[in-house]
């Protein structure tokens, strides 16, 4: 039984967890398209991944750029070079939030 417990907690924990994430407040919001690696199609921009760039999915786990999704909305952060250095694909929830701030 507490195995049980300790799973839900752990599932209950998990989505909780995808709710509370903070965003870059810099970030920039654009539609994703994914193109040949190492660059990305941001909006109407064709920009470069940087070297050890984070891919943060809905859940905040991190992903590799080849399991990115066909489009997405996003928000992605930009080092010194301009090269995208973080990409947060956005739950639809967190999008409406985005939208409301607008």
């Amino acid at each position: 039984m507490t195995l049980v417990a300790t799973a839900a907690a752990f599932v209950a924990s998990g989505s909780a967890w995808s709710q509370l994430r903070t965003l870059p407040v810099k970030a920039k919001r654009a539609t994703l398209h994914p193109s040949q690696y190492p660059f990305i199609v941001l909006g109407n921009q064709k920009l470069r991944l940087a070297p050890g760039a984070l891919i943060f999915d809905t859940n905040n786990r991190t992903i590799l750029p080849n399991f990115l999704p066909a489009q997405a909305d996003v928000v992605f952060t930009t080092d010194q070079a301009g090269h995208v250095s973080r990409i947060y694909l956005l739950t639809p929830q967190e999008s409406q939030q985005l939208d409301q701030k607008r």
